[in-house]
């Protein structure tokens, strides 16, 4: 059962120039707070029409946007997500992944197989459902981007997020192959990859971390840009990746990290 109400919550988010996305209708999930609404924000201020989704509402789904409470972590729920799409928004024209994460666990070994599915899930088979609903309506009109939001923690494989950076690495090579499916039919599929950002949620499994004395893998030093990443630096990369500016790129993976992880 999905429920449908306009958003309330505050907040500016500065991407690109007003009205660059007008007459285009996006799907954020996981828009309610942190990186997912500053993605919402920025959308809108880029003129895109915003339909996004949690698991319940809170007061910081930003303003101007539909939500719609839905659990994509089930086949049932994206279906009741995707209809709603299509109630409300008509087509999807964009449609950002962002809905993510696990806890960590003191024995990598011990991790119960409930929460590697749940980390597969949400992390991964979200994705890959609702995709699988909304990309043919893309495939027939011939357009639409798809973004996945990844981590920078994947080529690093903390022992404690074992579950949830496998099923990350999991969406970044579906996301790749999804983007050589579709490309002939004119949709771009790319990767958002993001480091350490400042977000409850980010912050409070940080904490959780620390309490396990996690040990070798942990790193809590400042990224070599000098601070943390802030929800809007990574809403500005997924804003170029929607828009026409990024109209010859498809299947890349964008590292919005500030130099944490190198890759070679």
């Amino acid at each position: 059962m999905t429920t449908i109400e306009n958003g309330s919550g505050t907040g500016t988010g500065s991407g690109m120039g007003a009205g660059e996305l007008t007459g285009k209708r996006a799907l954020v999930t996981g828009g309610s707070r942190g990186i997912g609404a500053a993605v919402v924000r920025q959308l809108l201020d880029a003129g895109a029409e915003v339909l996004t989704t949690a698991r319940s509402a809170t007061s910081t789904v930003p303003e101007g946007a539909t939500f719609v409470a839905a659990d994509v972590r089930t086949r049932a729920g994206a279906e009741a997500l995707a209809a709603a799409a299509q109630e409300v928004l008509g087509e999807v024209d964009i449609l950002v992944h962002n809905a993510g994460g696990a806890g960590p666990y003191a024995d990598a070994v011990a991790i119960p197989d409930e929460e590697w599915q749940n980390a597969l899930d949400l992390n991964f088979l979200a994705s890959v459902r609702l995709d699988s609903l909304l990309a043919p309506g893309m495939r027939e009109r011939r357009s639409g981007v798809i973004v996945h939001v990844s981590s920078a923690a994947v080529p690093v494989a903390p022992p404690p997020f074992l579950h949830y950076t496998a099923a990350k690495a999991a969406l970044e090579n579906y996301s790749r192959g999804l983007a050589s499916e579709l490309a002939p039919s004119g949709i771009r599929v790319n990767t958002v990859t993001p480091g350490r950002t400042a977000t409850p949620g980010g912050e409070a499994t940080r904490e959780q971390w620390a309490r396990l004395d996690a040990g070798p893998g942990q790193d809590n030093t400042t990224p070599p840009l000098g601070r943390d990443g802030q929800p809007d630096d990574i809403a500005h990369a997924v804003l170029f990746l929607v828009s026409d500016r990024a109209s010859w790129l498809t299947g890349s993976n964008l590292v919005v990290d500030g130099g944490e992880f190198p890759r070679g």
